[in-house]
């Protein structure tokens, strides 16, 4: 699937994939340390009714990253002109992990641009807290970082990985998927080397930490930011899904979205899944967000 680019009034250069369908439009939106290349299984698996554009995010893949993120909302209003460049309305959206943040600051701030919303693995409304590091390098979970800047220093998490991209580490980033992410299931080894490719472009690690730590839609304080009480403005019908053993996104942010988006949301856990049910069971997956696509209302008994 060629890649294709757009450029947006900040100078910022988007890359997507696009896979022609028919009328309807999914607009996919990757995590951190991912790209548009890493929804590439999901694409293939959907009912080919769908029209299906992946972007990279700003700092991610092929797009440029000439300008800092300071916050999540600087993704989506970077996705805000990506679709009104390619003229997209009406469409589903999917966010993934980070994805997810960024998907539910999109539609609290345009919702008439959203039919529905699909939150895989998603990062909570209230954010995902960065916390520094106890002297045997587990999280001070009393001790949550305020600025960038603390992130940017912290040994634990930031450094690490950061350092794994700048000496190229293949196997070393393998080994932190393995462990948290492809925990039972990995790639096949082609799929694999082309995602730790594109895991290697990344060139924003620490500001999308801060992002994610800052991020609070909620109406509560989440011991960095307040919340923007915007989860409220979020009137469509979302459905949210989490691996049942997903490392990563705990079931406690889980239920934050379920409490902050209140009735318009429905919850289903993925069975015997991880944090990439894409590879863990993408039948099951892709059958959710089917069923989903096709019901008609925020309850749906399919659901």
């Amino acid at each position: 699937m060629t890649l294709q680019k757009v450029l947006l009034s900040n100078g910022e250069s988007i890359a997507y994939r696009e896979r022609p369908g028919g009328e309807q439009v999914i607009v996919l939106v990757h995590g951190n340390m991912t790209s548009s290349k890493h929804w590439d299984v999901l694409i293939d698996a959907i009912d080919p009714v769908y029209t299906i554009y992946a972007i990279d995010l700003r700092g991610f893949g092929e797009s440029s990253y000439h300008t800092r993120i300071q916050g999540i909302k600087d993704f989506s209003d970077d996705l805000k002109e990506f679709v009104d460049l390619l003229s997209l309305k009406n469409f589903h959206l999917i966010g993934w992990s980070t994805g997810g943040a960024i998907c539910m600051q999109f539609v609290a701030d345009y919702l008439s641009y959203c039919e529905k919303l699909i939150l895989l693995a998603s990062a909570s409304t209230r954010g995902y807290p960065f916390f520094g590091a106890n002297a045997d390098g587990t999280p001070n979970v009393n001790h949550r970082l305020q600025t960038v800047m603390e992130i940017e220093a912290d040994p634990s998490k930031t450094l690490a990985i950061q350092g794994l991209y700048d000496t190229n580490n293949r196997e070393g980033l393998k080994a932190v998927w393995n462990v948290a992410i492809y925990s039972h299931n990995q790639p096949c080894e082609a799929h694999y080397d082309a995602y730790v490719d594109d895991m290697l472009k990344q060139r924003n690690l620490a500001d999308v930490y801060h992002a994610l730590n800052t991020f609070n839609i909620s109406a509560e304080h989440n011991g960095v930011s307040d919340g923007t009480n915007q989860a409220k403005d979020i009137a469509l019908p979302v459905l949210i899904l989490r691996g049942d053993r997903d490392y990563v996104v705990t079931e406690q942010m889980t239920q934050e979205i379920v409490a902050d988006l209140g009735n318009v949301a429905t919850y289903i856990p993925l069975v015997n899944c991880g944090h990439s049910p894409l590879i863990d069971d993408l039948e099951q997956l892709t059958d959710r967000i089917e069923t989903f696509l096709t019901s008609f209302s925020i309850s749906h008994p399919l659901l």
